[in-house]
């Protein structure tokens, strides 16, 4: 499966090393690419850099070059999309700005305060200083409320199984949606707090379900069926709007 379409992961920000610029022909459209060589398989990735191609250094690079050609529909299917995409990931806060939240927007509200951020109605209010960082208060300020929603949610999944109420901490991972552990407890993305709450539930049972079954087989997706009986959708819907959300 090409890398950016696995599951809960993100395009990342920023990678180490300098790749090597190249481009190819797919379709008739000169496609530009960024290769890198230090990877452990071939892999393909598009995001707001534009396509990015990971390989072993030993893979010759006709190979390489058959390998996107192999997935040139979803290539140009997907840097289509980027490039009608309309709304920015990199979101400046500001008096006035919107932030999606919930599957919903809110607006958000800056007044003069003692640098915290509060809810009022379908608002987000920043009380900042003159100097403050807004980003940083409004990170905080949906950090807080992601934890207000994922606590119960992940409540009443876990009773669905029978099992205790595992830890419940916030993750800012720019790879993964959630992750679980039998020693740690569950983390869930707090960007998860952008998105409607049904795709925040198949999050929370994907992991709940790691409780019964530390694995993806089979097994695992009929426990995940029963916490989430629409998950297919959800998963699909994940995929879609994930790699949209905001970056503060």
């Amino acid at each position: 499966m090409l890398e950016q379409l696995e599951l809960f992961r993100l395009p990342p920000l920023l990678d180490g090393g300098t790749p090597q610029a190249r481009h190819i022909i797919l379709a008739g459209q000169l496609i530009s690419y960024a290769l890198r060589r230090d990877r452990r398989r071939l892999t393909l990735r598009i995001d707001e850099r534009g396509l990015r191609v990971g390989a072993p250094r030993a893979v010759p690079l006709a190979d390489i070059d058959s390998f996107i050609k192999n997935h040139g529909e979803w290539v140009l299917q997907k840097l289509g999309e980027l490039a009608s995409r309309t709304v920015p990931r990199h979101l400046p806060i500001h008096d006035g700005a919107h932030l999606p939240v919930l599957g919903d927007e809110v607006r958000v509200r800056v007044t003069s305060g003692g640098n915290r951020g509060f809810w009022q109605a379908d608002e987000l209010w920043l009380a900042a200083r003159p100097a403050a960082d807004l980003a940083v208060l409004a990170r905080r300020a949906l950090q807080r409320r992601a934890l207000e929603h994922f606590r119960p949610r992940l409540a009443s999944t876990v009773e669905k199984i029978g099992h205790a109420v595992p830890a419940l901490t916030l993750s800012s991972a720019r790879t993964r949606w959630g992750s679980c552990s039998a020693r740690t407890g569950i983390r869930l993305n707090w960007r998860l707090i952008h998105l409607a709450p049904e795709l925040i539930d198949y999050v929370i049972a994907h992991e709940v379900a790691h409780l019964v079954e530390m694995n993806h087989s089979a097994r695992f997706w009929i426990v995940v069926e029963r916490l989430c009986p629409d998950w297919r959708s959800a998963r699909e819907a994940l995929r879609r709007q994930g790699t949209a959300l905001p970056l503060l």
